[in-house]
């Protein structure tokens, strides 16, 4: 569904991304992590089309986003790590204006029963600008699985969310992936992230440095015990620790 072949992005003369590859298929749930800097934002951008490769090709659903834009996007949704609302329209006016933008027919009672579930039915007749941060992000979040997009991808999705809305937006998540959507996420916090990624693409100074499924990660850097967890396998990968001095489990009498 999201085919990533050679990327590389620079800017005037620093190269952000080089050479990357992978692919998301339908179904799968992909965790995109690295240090700040490592390219995830501008990965990110590059497939919903915001951002021109300066190499390289992007795909979604065979579609190409620079050569095919329209039908790309219409088959894709971002949720960006500080959403910008339109601060004049309520929250039921942004399903509209989404409705709209798609061409999403038949919308209202999915889009209603997305407001309950990430409780906002009883703001949506709330100006953007009367909401919270976590508010706007779960507006954003709605709005994002309105049209049933056939991929969709999440830059930092908990950034102001509460523990409820966290675990809400969790089951959204595998709900949808189940029914066929491919799910691309950024997140720092790999604790949170580890259970509900299928498989995590990680990324240094822009290249990629391992993928696959946890225990394949484990297996191909091969030098982590079987039980090692996502944030062990991040430092193995990125800096060729398993932990810290600082964060290490104390051993055990």
């Amino acid at each position: 569904m999201i085919e990533v072949s050679d990327f590389s992005k620079t800017y005037d003369e620093r190269e952000a991304v080089a050479g990357l590859s992978f692919r998301v298929d339908a179904g799968d749930i992909v965790g995109l992590v690295g240090p700040n800097g490592a390219g995830k934002t501008t990965t990110m951008r590059a497939i919903a089309g915001i951002l021109r490769p300066t190499a390289g090709r992007v795909t979604v659903a065979g579609f190409d986003v620079v050569s095919d834009p329209v039908p790309a996007k219409q088959r894709l949704a971002l949720v960006p790590d500080d959403p910008h609302l339109f601060s004049s329209l309520t929250v039921w006016e942004h399903l509209e204006f989404t409705a709209e933008v798609f061409g999403t027919e038949d919308w209202i009672h999915h889009g209603e029963r997305l407001l309950e579930q990430f409780e906002l039915a009883d703001r949506r007749e709330t100006l953007a600008d009367e909401l919270s941060r976590g508010m706007r992000q779960k507006v954003a979040i709605v709005c994002a699985f309105l049209h049933r997009p056939g991929a969709i991808l999440f830059d930092e999705p908990l950034t102001g969310l509460d523990p409820r809305a966290i675990r809400t937006l969790y089951e959204a998540i595998r709900e949808s992936a189940r029914g066929g959507m491919a799910v691309l996420l950024s997140s720092h916090l790999l604790g949170q992230i580890e259970s509900l990624c299928t498989e995590f693409v990680i990324l240094r100074q822009g290249r990629l440095v391992v993928e696959g499924t946890r225990d394949e990660i484990r297996a191909q850097l091969g030098e982590l015990r079987a039980d090692a967890t996502l944030e062990e396998i991040f430092f193995t990968a990125t800096e060729g620790t398993s932990l810290p001095a600082d964060r290490a489990e104390p051993d055990l009498p």
